[in-house]
C-alpha cells in the first residue's frame, strides 16, 4: 500500500505539477515584475498557440503518432487569412475557411500515414517544409496587419481589469472537452490502446487507421486555429508565423509525461508541462536571458522529458525485481 502510494506520489506528470508550482511560487516571490497583470495575461496569451495545439497533439502521441507540421500548417492558414483579407472577403467567412485549411492539411499527413504506411515523423517533416514553402508563394514577404479591431481585441485582449485573456475561456471549453474524450471515452481508451500495443488494438477490433486518420485531421484542424490566433494576437499575418512552434508543443507534451512510444500519459500533465515551459520562458525574458539560451533550455528540456519517465519506469522495474526475488518471511 505505501509502495503504491509513493509510486503515484514520484508519477512524471504529478512531478511536473509540482515544478510548475514551486516555479511560480518562485517567480512571484523573487522575479520583478512577473505578479503584475499586464505580464500574467502576456505569459497566458504567449502561452496559449502552444497550448491549443497541445490539445490534439497529446492524444496523437498517446496514439504512438506525431506532427511536426503544425508550425507550417499554423503559418499556412495565417498566410491565407491575410491574403484572403487583402482581397476584400469578410473575416467572419475567412476563419471557417482556414479552418478547412487546416482539415485538409491534416487529412493529407492522415492519409500518408495510416493508407500508405509511411512514418509519421518523416512525412510531417516533408509536410512542415510544404506547407512553410506554400504559405510563402500565397503571401509571399507580405505582412497584413490591418484586421478588425474587435477580433484583435478578442485574441490579444483581457477580461476587464484582470490578468486573464478574452481567448482563455474558449481555451478551457475546448480542454475540458479534450480531457473527456481522452480519459473518459471509447475513443481515448482505444487511443492509449492503439500507443501501447497496435497489432492487439487491431485485433480487440479497434479501427486504427480510422482513429489515427482523426487524429491527425483534428491536429490539423486545431493548427489552423491556432494561426488564426496568431495572426490576430500578434496583429500580423506573415507566412513565417509560428516559425519554430512545434519544438515548443513537443517538447512542452513530452514533458508533460506523454510518452514518445505511445499508449502512456495524462492530458493534465500535458498540459502542466505546457504552462511550465512558458512560465520558465516568461521568467528568462524578465531576467534578461537571450532568446538562443532560451532555445537551448526548450531542447535541454526535451531531452530531459523523453529521459526522465524512461529513468522512472527502469527504477520502478527494478524495485519490482528486487521485491519479488525478496526470500519470503517464514512464518
Amino acid at each position: 500500500m505505501a509502495d503504491s502510494a509513493l509510486s503515484r506520489a514520484v508519477r512524471w506528470d504529478t512531478v511536473v505539477g509540482a515544478l510548475l508550482v514551486v516555479l511560480l511560487l518562485f517567480s512571484f516571490s523573487f522575479v520583478d515584475g512577473f505578479g503584475n497583470a499586464l505580464n500574467l495575461s502576456f505569459l497566458i496569451g504567449n502561452t496559449l498557440p502552444i497550448a491549443l495545439i497541445a490539445l490534439p497533439m497529446t492524444l496523437l502521441v498517446v496514439a504512438g503518432e506525431i506532427d511536426l507540421s503544425v508550425a507550417s500548417t499554423a503559418g499556412l492558414s495565417g498566410s491565407v487569412m491575410g491574403a484572403l483579407w487583402n482581397q476584400g472577403m469578410a473575416i467572419e467567412t475567412i476563419i471557417p475557411l482556414c479552418l478547412v485549411l487546416g482539415v485538409v492539411c491534416g487529412l493529407v499527413n492522415g492519409l500518408l500515414v495510416t493508407r500508405l504506411g509511411l512514418p509519421s515523423l518523416a512525412v510531417t517533416i516533408g509536410t512542415l517544409a510544404a506547407y512553410r514553402g506554400i504559405a510563402q508563394i500565397v503571401l509571399g514577404s507580405d505582412a497584413v496587419t490591418d484586421f478588425p479591431v474587435q477580433y484583435q481585441d478578442f485574441a490579444a485582449g483581457r477580461i476587464g481589469d484582470t490578468f486573464v485573456p478574452r481567448a482563455f475561456p474558449l481555451f478551457l471549453v475546448l480542454l475540458a472537452v479534450a480531457v473527456v474524450v481522452l480519459h473518459a471515452t471509447p475513443f481515448g481508451r482505444s487511443a492509449f490502446a492503439i500507443g501501447a500495443n497496435e497489432e492487439a488494438a487491431r485485433f480487440a477490433g479497434i479501427r486504427v487507421k480510422r482513429q489515427k486518420l482523426l487524429l491527425f485531421v483534428a491536429t490539423g484542424f486545431m493548427a489552423s486555429l491556432t494561426g488564426v490566433f496568431w495572426a490576430l494576437h500578434y496583429a500580423s499575418a506573415r507566412y513565417d508565423n509560428a516559425t519554430g512552434l512545434e519544438l515548443s508543443v513537443v517538447a512542452a507534451v513530452l514533458l508533460g509525461g506523454i510518452d514518445f512510444d505511445g499508449g502512456k500519459g495524462t492530458l493534465g500533465g500535458a498540459i502542466a508541462g505546457v504552462f511550465l515551459l512558458g512560465a520558465l520562458q516568461n521568467v528568462m525574458s524578465l531576467l534578461n536571458v537571450s532568446a538562443q539560451s532560451q532555445i537551448v533550455v526548450t531542447g535541454v528540456l526535451l531531452v530531459v522529458s523523453v529521459l526522465g519517465p524512461r529513468v522512472g519506469r527502469q527504477i520502478s522495474v527494478a524495485r519490482a525485481g528486487r521485491r519479488a526475488a525478496a526470500p519470503t518471511p517464514v512464518p
